[in-house]
């Protein structure tokens, strides 16, 4: 068992006072640790400016216009 399952499990006792009930809740906080560096490895690549250009067009289409 990876530290980060053994930590997360400890968090998951100390804070709701309940143990992982099963093989599939081990493997599911298992693939949270992938979840959480894929989401790390983002960080800094965008900022808000770069929204898809899509995105203005759509607040352009949406505006509303005076009569």
């Amino acid at each position: 068992m990876s530290s980060f399952v053994t930590q997360i499990e400890a968090t998951v006792k100390t804070w709701f006072g309940v143990t992982a009930p099963n093989d599939p809740a081990r493997r599911l906080a298992a693939e949270l640790a992938d979840t959480i560096a894929a989401f790390e490895k983002l960080r800094g690549t965008l900022v808000f400016e770069d929204e898809p250009a899509s995105f203005e067009a759509a607040l352009q289409a949406a505006k509303e216009t005076a009569p």
